[in-house]
């Protein structure tokens, strides 16, 4: 699939000893940053904030495997995100960045921090925005702890519909679960916002679909609603039972944190559209059995907690909260992000 490439970005690929890995790339100064994208999406959705950033930013953007026109991989969710995240480790070898500032949003969030786990002398700043909770998307309770072996988490978890939609190529917004729609009713707050709305839809487009990708296998549980996570492709790598990044509280080195987040993101949240639990609480899916088995993931106040830790260990961590922002700052609130970037950096 061919993308829009805007002028000022260039598009180049590098075969690393793990993935042939697609990135965009805009030149600068001495600041290296690399941008980690989130689930079902690719570098294209950071080409408008590449161009928008100060000059001495040099800016790396690359598709993590399955996505965008990286190879397609499967994804061992055995091992939670880390073949996402030696991915990078791979990547930044073989541009040569022996420090960078890595920014990851939402499923790219989960990415970074287990990158920062495992090579944090590797990490100048970290930038998380709209991350993944440290536990996992799903199945916990409010301290991390997994509920009914994960049940209603992983590739089960996903919209059929959105799936045969990305399947299918579906480009228009007939239908309520297109990739267009999910755009304009989940990526953001307001769809009046958008810019580029076409090369956004087709970003997500790029995004591989089976049990090795997204949205992964299923296994059966049973615990309501009868399936659980499994061991195979993008959800299942965020299933409690396989991800847990919580450790990022005792790393050392500790690089300076920076949390970037909308209080109307409808994917990460205390209350977020996508939990299962939450929407049993709701009515939504029937059969639910109850806030003490089956509790929505407070995934904001698990991230807090978690970020409370890294701060009392002796590292630094700001928060941003942007009201009326959904789950995409970078889009929603270019010059807010790039502001907070750049003070990171002074």
């Amino acid at each position: 699939m061919q993308l829009e490439i805007l002028e000022g970005i260039s598009q180049n690929t590098v075969d690393t000893r793990r993935l042939k890995t697609n990135y965009l790339h805009r030149p600068g100064g001495s600041k290296k940053l690399v941008l980690v994208h989130g689930n079902v999406s690719s570098s294209h959705f950071f080409q408008k904030i590449m161009l928008a950033l100060p000059e001495d930013f040099e800016i790396y953007a690359p598709d993590l495997r399955g996505f965008g026109l990286s190879e397609v991989k499967d994804v061992d969710a055995s091992l939670g995100v880390r073949d996402f995240s030696e991915d990078i480790f791979e990547f930044s070898k073989s541009i040569g960045l022996e420090k960078a500032s890595y920014l990851g949003w939402s499923l790219g969030g989960g990415v970074v921090m287990q990158f920062t786990i495992d090579h944090p002398e590797m990490v100048e700043k970290l930038i998380l925005q709209a991350p993944v909770s440290p536990f996992g998307f799903g199945g916990t309770d409010v301290n991390g702890v997994i509920m009914n072996d994960g049940a209603g988490t992983g590739g089960g978890a996903a919209n059929p519909e959105f799936v045969k939609a990305i399947a299918e190529q579906d480009f228009e917004a007939e239908n309520q679960t297109s990739p267009r729609n999910i755009l304009r009713g989940v990526y953001v707050a307001d769809a009046t916002i958008l810019d580029h709305e076409d090369l956004l839809v087709s970003s997500m487009l790029t995004t591989a679909t089976g049990e090795g990708n997204y949205p992964g296998n299923a296994s059966p549980s049973e615990h309501w609603p009868s399936f659980g996570p499994s061991n195979k492709g993008v959800l299942n790598s965020l299933a409690p039972t396989n991800f847990n990044v919580s450790g990022i509280a005792e790393i050392e080195p500790k690089p300076d944190i920076l949390w970037i987040r909308g209080d109307s993101d409808a994917i990460v949240s205390d209350s977020s559209l996508f939990d299962l639990n939450h929407l049993g609480a709701l009515g939504a899916v029937p059969g639910w059995p109850g806030n003490e088995v089956a509790p929505a993931q407070m995934m904001i106040t698990q991230t807090r907690n978690v970020l409370d830790s890294y701060s009392a260990n002796g590292g630094t961590v700001d928060e941003i909260l942007l009201n009326g922002c959904g789950h995409s700052p970078h889009l929603e609130r270019e010059s807010e992000v790039i502001a907070a970037i750049d003070r990171l950096h002074r």
